[in-house]
């Protein structure tokens, strides 16, 4: 499990492609403190660590990616000198700084607008309306890995849109701050709502 709060930026560095997809991303975190198999949420995709090093270009490590997870989220639209929003996964005892994330996408969805808004910014969104329906006004999205809270929500024909309020910490600190309109993003919704929606079909 994970929080959303985004503790570092890696780069994809090497992207091998034989059976499942293997990438090597540059971190900063000592590789002594990374276990192997642990789950590292990379753009909000769980993937698990299978080898870490360090080289003449810092600390790394490496994590499979199947053809499933490359067809239901962005990783495979990855590529080298890619910047990815890196979270360990949550331990016993630590602050839920976010709200609680599995790292299993849902979906993916694609950057519409971007607009100054004071010292903040204003980024819109569109997701298909299946995903949209969990989407709420006040609620939780996690978007590359990021815990945000949603402004507003409005289903537009097949398509859903809804807006959030990126902070400069968030801007600067993720790689929101660098993510261009059109770009797809990976998208989890907030667990409660699948579980509410789950429970209303159940008619319980």
């Amino acid at each position: 499990m994970f929080t959303g709060i985004v503790r570092e930026i890696g780069h994809v560095r090497e992207i091998t492609r034989s059976g499942d997809t293997k990438f090597r991303i540059g971190c900063q975190r000592v590789p002594e403190t990374i276990e192997m198999g642990a789950s590292i949420a990379c753009a909000g995709v769980c993937l698990t660590v299978v080898a870490k090093g360090r080289d003449d270009d810092g600390p790394w490590f490496s994590a499979d990616a199947s053809a499933e997870t490359l067809a239901k989220t962005n990783a495979g639209d990855w590529v080298i000198g890619q910047p990815i929003n890196l979270e360990p996964a949550m331990r016993l005892g630590d602050e839920l700084g976010g709200h609680i994330v599995s790292g299993h996408v849902d979906g993916v969805g694609v950057l519409a607008n971007i607009s100054p808004e004071g010292d903040s910014h204003r980024l819109t969104f569109t997701s298909s309306r299946e995903l949209g329906r969990f989407i709420a006004q006040k609620g939780s999205v996690t978007i590359d890995g990021i815990s945000l809270t949603v402004n507003e929500v409005v289903d537009v024909e097949a398509a859903t849109r809804f807006g959030v309020n990126i902070i400069p910490h968030t801007w600067t600190q993720t790689t929101l701050g660098t993510t261009e309109a059109g770009a797809r993003v990976n998208l989890e919704i907030d667990l409660l709502a699948r579980y509410v929606q789950r429970l209303a079909e159940a008619g319980a």
